[in-house]
């Protein structure tokens, strides 16, 4: 192995790294966006309504005049 081939192998590894680092690093940058849309996806499915807005829609007087 000629030290050509080893500059070669250090260098690209270093390339590498960088540009793991940099996904990692736009992941991590991202990952509130990721987790708002996440949790609208769940509230969609859940038939589009917010916890909140469970409590307001079952308080609306007909129940409790019964």
């Amino acid at each position: 192995m000629k030290w050509d081939d080893v500059t070669l192998a250090i260098l690209a590894a270093c390339g590498c790294l960088t540009l793991l680092l940099a996904q990692i690093s736009e992941v991590l940058s991202r990952l509130p966006q990721i987790i708002r849309a996440w949790r609208q996806v769940r509230n969609e499915l859940n038939g589009g309504t917010e916890p909140g807005a469970r409590n307001h829609s079952g308080s609306d007087g007909g129940q409790g005049e019964s």
